[in-house]
């Protein structure tokens, strides 16, 4: 039986990585860490900005109060 791993730890960050995926980590994480995410004029990474900041801005105005 495998156990299963995330795909993280099984990508290869040495010089055989492909570029491409490595800019795709950088902008996941960045945006896991709601920091700036480089962009490089890329529509997609945008629009999951815009959507992350939608999201936080909705959580943080949920009022927790029990309805009577």
């Amino acid at each position: 039986m495998t156990s299963l791993r995330p795909a993280r730890r099984v990508r290869r960050h040495g010089p055989e990585a492909d570029p491409a995926v490595l800019r795709t980590d950088d902008v996941l994480d960045a945006l896991a860490r709601r920091e700036p995410a480089p962009d490089g004029g890329d529509a997609a990474v945008r629009l999951l900005r815009a959507l992350t900041e939608d999201v936080d801005q909705r959580l943080s105005s949920v009022s927790i109060t029990p309805s009577t």
